[in-house]
């Protein structure tokens, strides 16, 4: 069963649906000309110049999450073991070749990203208990008709599956199986807290109190894990032209073996960065658009460019830096992978103080990812079985994580390498589809600002 799976993961992340990929992404920056990079003043004073800076900001909108409560709880989803145990693992079987195509995925899906977001927020719904429900299934529905319907469904399904493979199984097991490895705490114990403290905090306060709760541990957690890998990457920095090196040369050569290494191909590194890539920034997938949606904010395409900066410090920064970290103090080729693989990393510098740190960044991550996944469950139960059920099956996401903790890592991988498969085509074919659209409210905000 599991080899029959692998296939047809592999399958999945073939040439044909990476050339769907960056081609979307192309064409989106072609036609904003490439905005990401020629708008960078534009969408950074808009964004991080809001929340930190003196910039006016355009918060007075209709929704139920401040922008940067928004930002925070899809960081909270986005950053998590995809950062550190996935780009571990990309390097671990494609090679370091495999971090070049993590960051073609990354430069073109920051269009990609900010063209879901913006439909998203365009396509929102109010609910009568006046909660926001959008994201792909809406704007496929809403804005391409009887083809758009039948989209929507299927991808309503198979975002379902992903969220519940995702956060119900990936984070909650990468978790567990980190704080049983440095504290020697039972993997059963992890998972039953996980559950218990999330159904609390959903519970008791619904998505603001997610949104509040990630805004205060996301930004913290993600500067201690930065300095932490920055300082791995310096104290090997004589490593850093060789491991660039490496990245750019085996991204479009086969990587021999090496040490445990068993050696990759072009079409390896390809997809395993390309998966990676995506699983972490979620740029193609739409699955953060859900929590975008609920933002308050003046304009669709403002929102659109909170998108544009999740991707570039999702993948730009963290990722690049968890792979730098790996390939500078040597550890890529001892054989392991995982979140072993930058355990080892860690260790090479900080010792066994850098182990507790790592666990502890492990442990914020995956958590923090799991409660944000929240709002994209609540949204794909709301528009398949109605918003009443949503209380009911809510129960199926505080269960979960018990069950799957004893499961083994790389089998959890390929389920979720197989679902974002399945939900990154209909998208990609409703985000052409939808262009237009994108394009004319893009135009319209960024010749006033």
């Amino acid at each position: 069963m599991w080899e029959a799976l692998y296939n047809l993961t592999d399958f999945l992340w073939g040439t044909p649906l990476m050339i769907l990929m960056v081609g979307v992404g192309l064409y989106l920056s072609v036609r904003t000309g490439f905005f990401q990079i020629t708008g960078i003043k534009t969408w950074w004073s808009h964004t991080i110049g809001e929340v930190f800076g003196k910039e006016k900001k355009s918060d007075g909108g209709e929704g139920e999450l401040k922008p940067y409560q928004a930002l925070s709880t899809v960081l909270a989803g986005t950053v998590g073991s995809g950062n550190i145990a996935g780009v571990a693992a990309a390097i671990a079987i494609g090679g370091p070749g495999a971090v070049f195509w993590m960051w073609i995925i990354a430069i073109v899906g920051m269009m990609t990203k900010m063209a879901e977001v913006t439909l998203a927020v365009k396509y929102r719904k109010k609910s009568e208990s006046g909660e926001y429900y959008g994201g792909p299934m809406h704007y496929m529905k809403d804005g391409l008709g009887k083809a758009g319907k039948i989209l929507a469904g299927f991808y309503a399904v198979a975002l379902l599956i992903e969220v519940l493979t995702d956060a119900c199984f990936i984070q909650p097991n990468t978790l567990a199986t980190c704080v049983q490895d440095v504290f020697k705490i039972p993997l059963l114990v992890s998972g039953i807290v996980v559950a218990v403290t999330a159904c609390i905090v959903v519970l008791m306060g619904g998505i603001k109190k997610i949104g509040d709760f990630c805004g205060r541990l996301v930004p913290p957690m993600i500067i201690i894990y930065i300095v932490a890998c920055l300082a791995v990457v310096v104290m090997h920095a004589g490593q850093i032209p060789a491991a660039i090196g490496m990245i750019v040369k085996y991204a479009f050569a086969p990587a021999p073996a090496i040490g445990g290494f068993a050696g990759s191909t072009i079409s390896l590194a390809m997809g395993r960065g390309a998966a990676r890539g995506i699983f972490s920034n979620e740029a193609g997938m739409g699955t953060a658009t859900t929590v975008h949606a609920t933002a308050q904010t003046d304009n669709p395409a403002h929102q659109g460019m909170y998108g544009v900066l999740e991707v570039f410090i999702d993948t730009i920064i963290i990722c690049t830096l968890t792979a730098l970290a790996i390939l500078c103090s040597g550890v890529w080729s001892d054989g392991n992978t995982g979140v072993v693989l930058t355990f080892d990393a860690f260790r090479s510098v900080w010792g066994t103080v850098g182990i507790v740190v790592l666990c502890i960044a492990v442990v914020l991550f995956t958590y923090s990812s799991y409660l944000g996944f929240f709002v994209e469950f609540r949204t794909c139960v709301e528009y398949i079985f109605g918003e009443k059920a949503v209380k009911i099956l809510q129960w199926l996401f505080f269960v979960l994580p018990v069950l799957s903790v004893t499961l083994e890592v790389e089998k959890v991988w390929d389920l979720a390498d197989m679902a974002v498969g399945f939900i990154v085509i209909p998208n990609m074919i409703a985000l052409l589809m939808l262009s237009p659209k994108f394009l004319e409210i893009f135009r319209g905000y960024t010749k006033k600002n």
